[in-house]
Order: C-alpha cells, then structure tokens, then sequence
C-alpha cells in the first residue's frame, strides 16, 4: 500500500494528554498571566472610582473659632486657678451645630489638665466669689447651644484648673473643646 503522505514527513502523533511534553506546559508568564493592557486599564478604572468616591465622602470640617482672650485668677487655696476663656466658634457645615459638652485643657511645664466647662447656671455664683473675672466675662457658651449654618456664636467658657497661677502664667497650649451631637470635634487652640 502505498503511503498517503506525499511529504514524505512522519505522521505526526495523536495527541495523549497523559503524556505532554515539558516544552508546552503552561506554567511560564505567556500562558498563565493575563494581556497586560487589559489589566492596567482596568487597574486605573477601580483608581478613578475609589479616589472619586473618597472626594465626594471626605470629612468636611464641622466649624472653627477662635480664642480671644484667657484670664485666670488664683483660688483662695493657692493651688488651683480659676479660668475664663472668650472663645468665638463658627459653624462652617450645612447643618445646624448643637453642641453637646465643652471641655478645656493646659498644657504647662508641670504636665497637661483638663476640666469639663462650669454649668452657664453657676457662672453668677462663680462671679461673685471671684469678683476679677466680672471684667472679663461674656454671656457663658452653654451647652445646647445651636448654631445656625454659616452662623458664629460667641461665649466663656469657665474652667478650674490645679495648677498655681504662676504655673498658669507659663503655660504652652490652650486647648477648647467644642463636642456636638452628631459631628466631628471642633478643637479651639490658643495660648
């Protein structure tokens, strides 16, 4: 019989899955990795969104204020001075600010103190004991306090912190804190 292949070439093997030869396994990068252009597009595709979708839900600052002026006299026990601070706080949100608590803090040589803000209810009996703070104090920054979008409030803030006047006189940072109900922290710094 005579051959069918003309060529004269070997007929070439049928193919036995069992039996591959190491030159076409597809373990090198040309079989087992994608295209590559495919893949960086995508790649700054999902880059787009998620920096777009960061910009539109970024943290918006809430307010701002400023400290105005800081006044302290010394208590009758020497170790412990009695604090005013005149603070003006604007509400730079879209929605109306209540505040929620206020809190003051001093950063001195001898260390760092906090003080929850006096009660607006205790400020005249505080006035009279300290009768110096009368020059200096305004209508106090209550809690509850609503500040309208775009709108600034101003007030005192009444503190006592246990340090000595002259320690207060050496401080390095004051620090009020106004908390509303449902935003960031407005953090207030003055010296």
């Amino acid at each position: 019989m005579p051959d069918s292949n003309a060529t004269g070439r070997a007929p070439e093997p049928e193919y036995d899955a069992g039996h591959v030869p190491m030159t076409e396994e597809l373990d090198d990068a040309k079989h087992s990795l994608p295209p590559i252009a495919p893949v960086l597009i995508a790649l700054v595709v999902v880059a787009i969104i998620v920096g777009a979708i960061a910009y539109v839900f970024r943290a918006k600052p809430v307010g701002n204020g400023s400290i105005e002026n800081v006044f302290a006299v010394e208590q009758n026990t020497h170790n412990t001075s009695f604090v005013a601070i005149n603070v003006v706080v604007w509400n730079a949100s879209d929605k109306t600010l209540n505040i929620k608590d206020i809190k003051a803090e001093i950063t001195t040589p001898g260390g760092t103190f906090a003080d929850d803000a006096a009660s607006a209810v205790d400020y005249d009996r505080y006035l009279a004991a300290y009768p110096d703070l009368k020059q200096v104090v305004r209508e106090p920054l209550k809690v509850e306090t609503r500040i309208a979008p775009g709108a600034s409030t101003k007030g005192t803030v009444l503190v006592n912190f246990p340090v000595t006047f002259a320690d207060f006189e050496k401080r390095t940072n004051v620090t009020v804190t106004i908390i509303p109900y449902d935003q960031a922290a407005i953090n207030i710094v003055g010296k």
